[in-house]
């Protein structure tokens, strides 16, 4: 068995004391995949023995949802439970946390036609636009798990036969998550912060705008006048304090929607939708992607960028430094949420309100006045490596290394 009966339980506790900071008589909604049962049932135990008032599984199957966009007829790929959804917009108004427990199968899609997929992705969007407002806003608690898959272990590490595969890329989660610290909720405690000293230092200088440097990149990052940094957790509407990430080695921000200009490459492949999109560069203007080429997935890469209007602008900008746990592992995970951790990225689409002062309180017209962009997406993608450079320029003009050979400076 790769678990260990007291790992799970330990993990579980992370996402429910850390993750969602649960409090007692609140509700909590996992959602999770058949794949992650095991890790679901302890989760929902660990619930109830910290007060939950109630617990709902949302439940998924990742090769029914292969088979209905592989064979399902075109006209019915718009059909969305609305009851579903209703519910589970409803247990979030009412203050559910929520924590998705993801099984990454990076290929799973591979194949399927992309046009297919995009209108999956599109109405799913636009149904759950609702839960995307409140939970990006700050309005609810929520936070992911991941569970390792047969299927990530040999994309990750295709030298070894599948269950040394599985239980080497259990280990490295692991040691991302900080599982195999002696104490791992109060390694996370101080970690965040080591994050939240960061934050206020990067707060207190007010940057007007980024300038990254490093083979392929050459890219200008306006922050809006309001910006702030944030890094390790985020309060919820009730105050409460909130890790949505485990692991989170960031430190992050928006940048004016209009503000970006010049080219950016990848570090590390961007798995979409159970497809791979690797080599790729954009080239901004004014904000707006105006050129994708990409070695792998180019068609994949346009069909994101034309999602909605939104989805050609930037939404996120965030720092990690190369020498960190997770990049110190030398291994690509081919998983957003892990690379992202070991990597400076970007995100396409949507910016998070809370990265412009009171932006949680702002209407959508207002935080496009301030700056932030909006969009049904909100995908990361990586950009750092050993030979990036970063300089931070103040509002009158002073120009402060941040980065340098891919570590703070």
């Amino acid at each position: 068995m790769m678990f260990k009966p007291s790992e799970l339980t330990t993990y579980a506790t992370m996402l429910v004391q850390l993750g969602v900071n649960l409090q007692p008589g609140q509700s909590l909604v996992i959602r999770a995949s058949t794949d992650a049962v095991p890790m679901v049932r302890k989760v929902v135990e660990v619930a109830y023995q910290a007060g939950a008032s109630n617990v709902m599984v949302d439940w998924s199957d990742d090769e029914v949802n292969r088979i209905r966009m592989s064979h399902a007829p075109e006209e019915t790929l718009t059909w969305v439970s609305e009851g579903k959804v209703r519910d589970l917009i409803q247990l979030m108004e009412e203050g559910a946390a929520v924590i998705s427990i993801l099984t990454p199968k990076p290929e799973l899609l591979k194949g399927v036609d992309a046009s297919r997929i995009a209108t999956v992705t599109k109405v799913m969007g636009q149904a759950l636009q609702r839960y995307h407002e409140l939970a990006q806003g700050g309005k609810v608690s929520w936070s992911i798990g991941v569970i390792p898959t047969p299927e990530w272990a040999r994309l990750v590490f295709p030298d070894l036969e599948e269950e040394k595969a599985l239980a080497k890329l259990w280990e490295s989660i692991k040691v991302a998550i900080r599982l195999n610290e002696q104490d791992p909720v109060e390694n996370w405690r101080d970690h965040v912060r080591q994050l939240e000293e960061r934050t206020s230092w990067l707060n207190d200088h007010r940057f007007a705008r980024l300038e990254y440097r490093a083979p392929g990149t050459n890219l200008s990052v306006e922050l809006p006048k309001a910006h702030r940094w944030l890094g390790g957790g985020l309060k919820n509407g009730q105050g409460v304090f909130f890790l949505p990430n485990i692991p989170t080695e960031e430190v992050f921000t928006a940048p004016l929607r209009e503000g970006v200009n010049g080219y950016v490459r990848n570090s590390k492949p961007l798995v979409y939708n159970g497809q791979v999109v690797d080599g790729f560069t954009l080239t901004f203007q004014n904000g707006q992607v105006v050129k994708a080429e990409a070695e792998t997935g180019e068609t994949l890469l346009q069909t994101l960028l034309e999602m909605d209007q939104g989805a050609s602008y930037l939404g996120e900008v965030a720092l990690v430094p190369n020498d960190s746990p997770l990049s110190n592992l030398g291994v690509i995970f081919q998983n957003t949420l892990f690379d992202e951790n070991a990597s400076c990225h970007f995100a396409l689409g949507s910016a998070y309100p809370f990265c412009v002062e009171d932006g949680a309180f702002l209407s959508k017209e207002e935080r496009l006045e301030k700056g932030l962009n909006a969009s049904l997406i909100h995908v990361d993608f990586m950009i750092g490596a050993g030979e990036l450079d970063i300089d931070g320029v103040t509002e009158d003009g002073q120009v402060i290394p941040l980065f340098r050979g891919g570590n703070w400076a």
